[in-house]
């Protein structure tokens, strides 16, 4: 998932990584259904990653 959003973004995978990390602890931070956390985290991180190319 996090390649796919790399490549889509043309964004390297590392900072892929991170963001998708710092998000998930974000959203999973006392949640208590995460059976589609991933998918919402990918969303997140990948709209994040086109405003951020939008803004440039």
């Amino acid at each position: 998932m996090i390649e796919a959003i790399a490549t889509d973004t043309n964004t390297p995978v590392e900072t892929v990584s991170r963001m998708f990390a710092e998000t998930w602890a974000e959203y999973s931070e006392g949640a208590r259904i995460t059976d589609y956390l991933s998918l919402l985290v990918a969303r997140r991180v990948r709209e994040n990653l086109r405003w951020q190319q939008e803004m440039h």
